[in-house]
């Protein structure tokens, strides 16, 4: 039995695609049930509720062998430590009760670097996979960078005024995946009972870019010009709070980009990277182009 955290999240819906196809006894947990598609309600066991819930991880983790785990972002959280250890306690106290085997969770690159520890989102989702690894059950961290369908967030502006943005350096280079290269990776793992013990898994594109290596790429594939603007970390506060964002998870958010341009996505040079398949002009011709359409 593999249970199914965010069934309908960019990434959760589509491991739950993937492990569809591969014929196990699935469980997902969907705080609004209606939302899932009649085919997976049909092929599934649902459970309603939050997975941040006790008494809907007790149910859910009963008799399960794996499980898929995401945190969900929770923008007007009162903390970082809220969004990933406050809501993370009540499965990881399931996983013990129930001797789950396996889980594999989403996370981010960055543990051992300098700036680890003052990269807001990213120092939430490090500080889970430590609480996770405690229980004792078998984990793996998909360690991702950045995620190339965030820019989806920026569809608009790409269309009206050729542009995107954020605090990033426009030559720092850093590695970027397509989330469903992220859920192949996190399927097959779930599918595969020879595993053990606690590790990263880096899942990278195949190419470290820039933003204006990604403004070049993106200007040839939409046939338009597309160019990349860095912006003041304040002014991207401004906008998420403008949002409705809280105050704490504007200044996490922000705080992660600003590590990110002090070396949090570095990667030792000849360091093992597990690279997925998808390149970022694959994914522009086949996601970002549909989209901007």
């Amino acid at each position: 039995m593999i249970v199914v955290t965010t069934p309908t999240g960019s990434i959760g819906r589509q491991v739950l695609a993937e492990l569809l196809r591969g014929g196990e006894p699935i469980r997902v947990i969907a705080r609004d049930p209606s939302r899932l598609p009649s085919r997976v309600r049909e092929q599934t066991k649902v459970i309603a509720g939050s997975h941040g819930d006790p008494a809907v991880v007790d149910q859910a983790f009963a008799g399960a062998d794996a499980v898929f785990w995401v945190a969900p972002p929770n923008p007007r959280a009162d903390s970082v430590e809220a969004v990933y250890l406050d809501f993370t306690r009540p499965a990881a106290d399931a996983f013990k009760r129930h001797e789950v085997q396996r889980v594999v969770g989403v996370s981010s690159l960055g543990r051992g670097t300098a700036v680890a520890a003052r990269a807001g989102l990213v120092t939430g989702s490090l500080a889970m996979d430590d609480l996770i690894a405690s229980t004792g059950v078998s984990y793996r961290a998909l360690a991702n960078a950045s995620f190339m369908d965030n820019l989806l967030r920026q569809a608009e502006s790409i269309r009206n005024q050729g542009v995107f943005s954020s605090p990033m350096s426009a030559d720092l280079k850093v590695p970027a995946c397509a989330t469903r290269d992220i859920a192949a990776v996190a399927s097959e793992l779930l599918l595969d009972s020879s595993w053990s013990g606690v590790s990263e898994v880096p899942v990278l594109g195949p190419e470290d870019l820039s933003a204006d290596d990604m403004a070049r790429i993106m200007s040839d594939v939409l046939g338009r010009p597309v160019r990349f603007q860095q912006i003041p970390v304040e002014v991207l506060e401004a906008q998420s709070s403008g949002r409705g964002m809280s105050e704490a998870m504007a200044r996490a958010r922000t705080d992660m980009m600003v590590a990110a341009n002090e070396g949090l996505y570095d990667i030792e040079p000849g360091a093992s990277r597990s690279a997925t398949p998808t390149s970022f002009r694959q994914w522009c011709e086949e996601v970002l182009k549909p989209a901007i359409a």
